[in-house]
């Protein structure tokens, strides 16, 4: 019998095996070369921390499905300050008040660096104010916050468009006639429209298409930002970004929204008159021409964008997510939205609410105050990095070090809130019930990288709450035992559980 003669490899088939053992030797050196950049230096005496792994650091200790939860472990284990490694970086994390406002306020220059956040910098490049550093981010924060007080942030002129967005709402809510309603789409398009007034001098009906699928992308990026995917990718963006999957998806939802941003960009270049700018754009349009001669400025479309993009996504979902969050938690305490309703009536009466009524509702703000606390919209707060070398609290942390601020510490700090998991406006008023300033309330963060457009958002939440109290009880038929104010997503953000709610009208 003859002998079975194996098949002789196709030259196809050789290239093939050539070509993926190819790809594994780079895979590897790429792997080898992260690594190798990513070890500390000898010498170097960061805080204490989890022993990492290489390439994936500490991966199996702070594990992206459990990740807030994961450093809350960490904290009990290592104390107010410790290091872990997303992928091969090291990032240095700060809990509760104290360690937070050496940081943050004690020692403002060294910690105002913006850290690592690979999917922004994979869609914005490093351009904008949120995610830049250096001169880059001094011109544009300092431009940013001189336009937006131009076109009345905190003034008159942007309460007028707050108040009349607000009766936009009244007469969505009017429209359901004391039906069940899920309120998440009429406060993301309340907000929504703010910030676009400010950046783009117009507001869109609630039904426009193309408003309806900006509001699609800023929900899908905001959950994806929220997801294991997103975590993964910080962790190993250097692989992620070219290999398919759930995330590419989530990412396409920002790249989406740049396009937006682009065209609103373009429509104002066709349109512009540098005699009369009408929104944020047009004041960054006539800037890019006065330094159009001038080879280093920082004043170019790609900042434009970029500056636009931060402004609208931060302006949108933190403070749509945090009425959210306020409304769900007078459903579950009645008796409060009953004492801001009676503190309206004393003090507004009939009349349009405004600005000026602040600080004649202590009550009211009081209750704003706790709803920011409690619902700690961004727990992990946003990365900074040091600027130079500093020893921190018998620590070396060098210059470059991602350092994140864990607000959710600090606004549930036990020693400065104590019962931080109890929903309490009282805690905000002193004994003649006067609004108590709290040191440790920092929803905007503090130091150097305080977010710009605290002043909007606290007008918004005002304006919104008191507008919508004025004219309706609202009501559910859940129990208020058992409505769950606990976050649906805790993760670099927090999100409120979805439901429904009934706006009865006030006579």
């Amino acid at each position: 019998m003859s002998s079975i003669t194996p098949p002789r490899e196709t030259p196809r088939v050789s290239s093939m095996l050539l070509a993926t053992t190819i790809l594994l030797l780079v895979l590897l050196c790429l792997v080898c070369t992260i690594w190798i950049k990513g070890k500390p230096k000898d010498g170097l005496h960061l805080p204490p921390g989890p022993r990492p792994l290489p390439v994936i650091g500490n991966v199996l200790q702070i594990k992206p499905q459990e990740f807030l939860l994961s450093l809350q472990q960490c904290q009990k284990k290592y104390g107010p300050i410790f290091t872990i490694y997303l992928g091969s970086r090291p990032t240095v994390v700060l809990c509760g008040y104290d360690a937070v406002k050496e940081a943050l306020i004690d020692n403002k220059d060294v910690f105002s660096g913006r850290g690592k956040m690979p999917v922004p910098e994979y869609v914005l490049k490093g351009y904008g104010i949120i995610g830049s550093n250096g001169d880059r981010w001094k011109q544009m924060r300092r431009f940013a916050l001189t336009t937006l007080r131009n076109f009345g942030m905190g003034k008159r002129r942007i309460e007028e468009r707050i108040q009349e967005e607000a009766q936009f709402l009244v007469e969505e809510f009017s429209k359901t006639e004391g039906e069940l309603f899920d309120p998440t789409f009429f406060f993301s398009c309340a907000v929504s429209n703010i910030i676009c007034s400010v950046l783009f001098g117009k507001r869109f009906s609630y039904k426009d298409e193309r408003f309806l699928s900006l509001l699609k992308n800023i929900t899908g990026a905001v959950r994806f930002m929220n997801s294991v995917f997103s975590l993964i990718f910080t962790y190993l963006h250097e692989l992620m970004r070219h290999i398919p999957g759930p995330h590419q998806k989530g990412i396409q939802h920002l790249f989406e929204l740049k396009a937006f941003i682009q065209e609103e960009v373009e429509e104002s270049v066709n349109t512009l008159n540098i005699g009369s700018t009408r929104h944020f754009i047009d004041c960054f349009l006539v800037k890019m021409q006065q330094e159009k001669q001038k080879p280093t400025s920082e004043f170019h479309n790609e900042n434009l964008v970029g500056s636009s993009m931060n402004l609208f996504f931060a302006g949108t979902e933190t403070t749509s997510a945090t009425l959210r969050y306020g409304f769900l938690a007078l459903l579950k305490y009645p008796e409060i939205q009953a004492k801001i309703q009676d503190e309206i009536h004393h003090v507004i009466g009939d009349r349009q609410p405004s600005a000026e009524d602040r600080t004649n509702m202590p009550y009211t703000e009081a209750v704003i105050c706790e709803i920011q606390r409690f619902s700690d919209i961004v727990p992990t707060g946003v990365p900074h990095c040091t600027t130079e070398d500093i020893l921190f609290r018998n620590y070396t942390i060098p210059k470059g070090t991602n350092v994140f601020p864990l607000l959710t510490t600090v606004l549930k700090d036990p020693e400065q809130f104590p019962q931080p998991e109890l929903f309490s406006p009282d805690r905000f008023l002193d004994d003649k019930g006067a609004v108590k300033k709290q040191a440790a309330f920092m929803p905007f963060s503090a130091g150097r990288r305080m977010c710009i457009g605290e002043g909007l958002a606290r007008m918004e939440l005002f304006l919104f709450l008191t507008t919508l109290l004025q004219k309706f009880t609202l009501t559910t038929v859940v129990p208020t035992d058992d409505i769950d104010l606990s976050p649906e997503f805790s993760s670099v953000g927090h999100l409120p559980r979805s439901y429904k709610m009934s706006a009865i009208p006030r006579h």
